[in-house]
């Protein structure tokens, strides 16, 4: 059953550009107000809001989402502007290409309290404004590292080990008030993160950042009586069935 996604709102962290931005564009080509999460990077808000502003509306929230009082207050803030918020996609992430020894405490601290940290607590958040939507969904961007372990990225796979734990958890914890969550891990995307974590991967048959968007808008119009949990991705040119 399709739903009519003109005039719900999306939450979206880590808007400022990569999948972010490509899932903002997507979904404000449907007529969602989009409410942008992002850090410092003041520049690359304004050009995504930007360009959800040729099709919807945009509301820019800048500031340190690892501060929990400055994510509750900012919740509020963008439910008030649009009467309400409909879909939560915990998009923002750091990664790290370290050895395991030479890990700081600092850094492991810092990745994971924005990996984990805050989809957790802005999720908490969200939850009493969900609670109010016919179609409350929460998305949690993971990773194939969610599954797996690569080298040289110990904390970023603890990281998003927790967050899908999270997302199990959540989902069945609330899947009776009707909110929908989603798992999507994708292998390769050809985001600056990946650039600089993964220096080894050529641009050649990487996933590109609207292909994530595309099946995201797919799981949100798209709300009948079947549910996907997870959504595994994988690079063209990777063989099949492996993480």
């Amino acid at each position: 059953m399709k739903i009519q996604l003109k005039t719900k709102t999306a939450i979206i962290t880590g808007a400022g550009g990569g999948i972010g931005r490509a899932v903002a564009v997507k979904l404000a080509r449907s007529g969602m107000n989009i409410i942008l999460f992002g850090g410092n990077n003041a520049e690359k808000l304004q050009t995504t809001a930007a360009m959800v502003e040729e099709h919807s509306n945009a509301l820019i929230i800048q500031g340190n989402l690892t501060n929990l009082e400055f994510l509750s207050s900012a919740i509020k803030t963008a439910a008030e502007k649009f009467g309400g918020a409909d879909v939560l996609i915990n998009n923002a992430g750091v990664a790290q290409s370290t050895p395991f020894e030479e890990v700081t405490p600092e850094e492991f601290d810092r990745i994971m309290a924005i990996n984990t940290r805050v989809p957790f607590f802005l999720t908490k958040y969200a939850l009493p404004y969900l609670k109010k939507s016919e179609t409350p969904t929460v998305i949690n961007i993971a990773s194939v590292v969610a599954h797996a372990g690569y080298p040289l990225q110990s904390v970023y796979t603890a990281s998003k080990h927790a967050l899908l734990g999270m997302t199990k958890s959540f989902a069945r914890e609330y899947y009776k008030d009707n909110i929908r969550v989603h798992a999507i891990c994708p292998g390769g995307v050809y985001t600056d993160m990946v650039k600089i974590s993964r220096p080894d991967l050529s641009p050649e048959g990487m996933i590109m950042p609207e292909e994530v968007a595309d099946i995201i808008h797919f799981l949100l119009e798209n709300r009948g009586n079947a549910v996907i949990d997870e959504i595994m991705l994988h690079r063209v040119n990777k063989e099949p069935f492996l993480v």
